[in-house]
């Protein structure tokens, strides 16, 4: 049923009032008529006149009723069109959220990523409120990323996902929570916050550890998350093959070398974060993989440690994306994309930077601060040397892939 049709459906159907108006213009006429036949001195003329008032008063409403009545009709099929509106709302839309003074979001982020969103975050919250006149709260949950992409395909409605690489962020898509095409919506593909990995060791260095291949030798422990859980874990587990591949190696040699680490992997926690926990409060293992950006802030906690930045490494690439069914069915959109666009800006950069990631911001990184926070790398692999997460999926963290291969034989 189209708009034109919709109204004049409401139009016919407000037959009845109009006739009870019109009877009860009716009355009051013939009653005006009685008072005026009958009228003898003031009192009847004074009733007349309150008669009269009535009378003309209702006749009033009846006529701008009935008129409002058809401007309604006009104006809404006027509005309707054809459907060709340059701006619409999805189906399952329920867009209050840009006419409410409080509005909350959902942020679903990797663990390594909290103390930078805390810091984050109430600069962007200060800064809508100044732009829009409307107050932002935000729910926020952390956890390993492939953790987290199960939880929001689960039902978990998160407005923003920050995951801990691309391939999550596609599941969700597939699931058919995001649209198409979200990386191409942002700038860097994307990619809102990077980081490389990082090797820490014992106070001093007593196993002596400087390269990956020092991590295969007998009698060393690493602690590492696991790539079933972790994004981190996952990035680990490429920074190692790619130590092989960059240094002339082929896979089968670099499945024999992952295959010696993971055999000195004594335990394999959820998250990075249960990984740094691991090595730091329960005092196990020899070494730690994990991102740089944990080493940075540890050590800005007070913490003194022994870290090494291979010069063989991987670009640890973290997508944001707006979950669009979510938003829509939230009403949350406009206030969603405002805050990924925010977290682009050289202020929300900065952030990222202080708390130990390499800022995104090519402006930043050529700085003299970020050049002397964060060591250059001279052999840096990407991901697109793997080709795309579909791929690195099936090859590497599928079930009954390489690694679940790797794991079968430490059994």
């Amino acid at each position: 049923m189209n708009l034109w049709q919709r109204s004049l459906k409401r139009l016919q159907a407000m037959p009845r009032v109009v006739t009870e108006l019109l009877a009860l213009t009716c009355t009051e006429r013939s009653r005006s008529r009685e008072v005026e036949r009958s009228r003898s001195g003031g009192y009847a003329d004074a009733e007349h006149r309150t008669y009269r008032f009535r009378l003309n008063s209702l006749k009033s409403f009846v006529s701008l009723f009935l008129v409002g009545t058809v401007l309604s009709v006009a104006l809404a099929a006027c509005s309707g069109g054809t459907g060709s509106n340059s701006t619409t709302e999805p189906p399952n839309a329920t867009p209050v959220a840009a006419t409410k003074d409080n509005v909350e979001l959902t942020l679903v982020s990797f663990a390594v990523t909290k103390a930078a969103h805390e810091a984050i975050i109430p600069k962007f919250v200060e800064q809508w409120k100044k732009d829009h006149n409307q107050t932002v709260t935000f729910k926020q949950s952390y956890g390993g990323s492939g953790s987290q992409t199960r939880a929001v395909i689960d039902g978990l409605e998160a407005d923003v996902v920050h995951l801990a690489l691309a391939g999550d962020t596609s599941k969700i898509e597939k699931a058919g929570l995001i649209q198409s095409g979200w990386e191409k919506k942002v700038p860097n593909n994307g990619i809102v916050s990077k980081s490389v990995a990082a090797l820490v060791t014992r106070p001093g260095n007593p196993k002596n550890i400087k390269t990956w291949e020092d991590l295969s030798k007998d009698g060393i422990k690493l602690i590492t998350a696991d790539p079933k859980t972790s994004g981190v874990a996952r990035w680990n587990f490429l920074a190692l093959w790619n130590s092989v591949i960059k240094t002339g190696g082929d896979d089968a040699k670099a499945t024999e070398f992952v295959t010696k680490v993971y055999k000195n992997v004594p335990l394999l926690t959820k998250d990075a974060r249960e990984a740094t926990d691991a090595f730091f409060k329960q005092g196990q293992g020899d070494a730690l993989i994990n991102y740089e950006n944990e080493i940075i802030l540890a050590e800005q906690k007070g913490q003194k440690l022994t870290a090494i930045i291979p010069d063989v490494n991987i670009s640890i690439d973290n997508p944001i994306a707006v979950v669009d069914k979510n938003v829509d069915k939230h009403g949350t959109r406009e206030v969603a994309e405002g805050f990924v666009k925010y977290l682009y800006t050289p202020e929300a950069q900065q952030e990222f930077a202080k708390l130990g990631f390499r800022p995104t911001d090519d402006t930043l990184t050529l700085s003299k601060e970020i050049a002397d926070k964060f060591p250059k790398v001279k052999t840096l692999g990407t991901v697109a040397d793997f080709g795309a997460w579909d791929g690195i999926d099936k090859k590497f963290f599928a079930d009954g892939a390489i690694f679940d291969q790797i794991q079968a034989k430490k059994k």
